[in-house]
């Protein structure tokens, strides 16, 4: 059963990610427990959140955060102006888009509401992740008010200004300071550097659990910035290629969320930064892919299972409902054939498993066993 999602007791709020990944070419030693890393071009910005948050306390995520309504503030058409006009602003054409399952009810306390005057959502959303990633990470993703080049180019990083701690303050306070630092510095946040990725909807787990539908950006960096962890919602962080966070991870040093960790092994498929970001130019116009996972509780763990998946079933229930079986996770493996799913037994034991084909051209990360020897 497809259609509109009932109104259920969760509170729905809409959010941006940014997924940096940076060239590298600094030697990484490699400890005395493991062998050489591989020689990937990239590495990706992971933050390690505090343990006092509440929600995915002490696990590495990427930038970001919810939509304010100060990041779609028609205040922002003025900076833009004279050289990037609305609605888009030089992104080029607007991706195709259709009513994909799951239509979610109204978004509760703390969505934007609409508004003729304000910024289309795919300008709001790179407003979003940018000034996440200046809160959390310090990193300022602005370019000068100037005409746009032709030239596809990664990404830059603007020096940290003076004061960037009084600032940072400010916008953790009030989210349309984040404007007013970008006037002070005469620029605008780089929209065009932000890629398209994915968009993931939480999943139902327990009764009363946030809720996020969450915009998926990459952007690729010439080389890694420098980093200044807020130290209140984050308190670490390292750039790692996508096998060293995967490393790390059944190694037991971080933890992802299954999301996060789907989207590692997703990038693993990229040899270098320039390979990741002729993908993301060539794949401009493909429509995102959304993803809402659907929980299966099992005899000895669960499931996420995505759309496409032969057990995923496009209802509405399991907007607020959880699947279940007696069965183990080995015996439904067993059973099936079309995957699209992250098997998981424990905190970090996930396998991913995917033999289908992606509708938009998108790159799926390729199937994943830990071997029961590592853990």
């Amino acid at each position: 059963m497809s259609g509109p999602l009932r109104p259920g007791p969760s509170g729905w709020r809409r959010a941006a990610t940014l997924v940096l990944a940076a060239g590298w070419t600094r030697p990484v030693p490699a400890a005395p427990s493991r062998p050489l890393p591989p020689p990937e071009g990239f590495r990706l910005l992971l933050l390690q959140r505090s343990e006092r948050q509440g929600f995915l306390p002490g696990a590495q995520v990427f930038p970001g955060g919810v939509l304010d309504a100060a990041d779609r503030s028609a205040d922002w058409l003025r900076l833009f102006a004279p050289h990037q006009r609305p609605p888009r602003f030089g992104l080029g054409p607007a991706r195709p888009r259709r009513a994909a399952f799951p239509v979610l009810p109204d978004a509760g306390p703390g969505a934007v509401d609409g508004d003729a005057a304000s910024l289309p959502d795919d300008v709001a959303f790179r407003i979003c992740a940018i000034r996440e990633a200046f809160e959390e990470a310090g990193v300022l993703l602005l370019r000068p008010r100037s005409p746009l080049s032709a030239a596809r180019e990664p990404g830059r990083v603007l020096e940290p200004p003076p004061g960037l701690a009084d600032w940072r303050a400010r916008v953790r306070r009030d989210p349309q300071h984040f404007l007013r630092l970008c006037a002070h510095l005469d620029c605008t946040p780089d929209i065009w550097a932000l890629h398209d990725w994915s968009a993931w909807l939480t999943p139902f787990s327990r009764k009363g659990g946030r809720r996020f539908e969450t915009t998926f950006f990459l952007c690729c960096l010439r080389e890694p910035p420098p980093v200044f962890p807020d130290l209140v919602e984050v308190v670490d962080c390292q750039w790692s290629s996508p096998s060293e966070a995967t490393e790390s991870f059944t190694s037991k040093e971080i933890w992802f969320a299954p999301p996060q960790f789907y989207e590692i092994r997703r990038l693993e498929n990229f040899a270098s930064l320039s390979d990741l970001h002729k993908f993301c130019l060539d794949h401009e116009l493909e429509e995102v892919e959304r993803w809402m996972p659907i929980i299966l509780v099992t005899a000895d763990g669960m499931m996420h299972l995505l759309p496409g998946d032969e057990m995923y079933l496009e209802d509405s229930n399991f907007l607020e409902n959880l699947m279940s079986t007696e069965k183990k996770n080995a015996e439904i493996m067993k059973e099936g054939k079309k995957f699209h799913r992250v098997v998981i037994y424990s905190r970090h034991d996930y396998n991913i498993h995917v033999t289908i084909q992606s509708k938009h051209k998108h790159v799926y990360p390729k199937n994943y066993v830990v071997s029961k020897s590592r853990l």
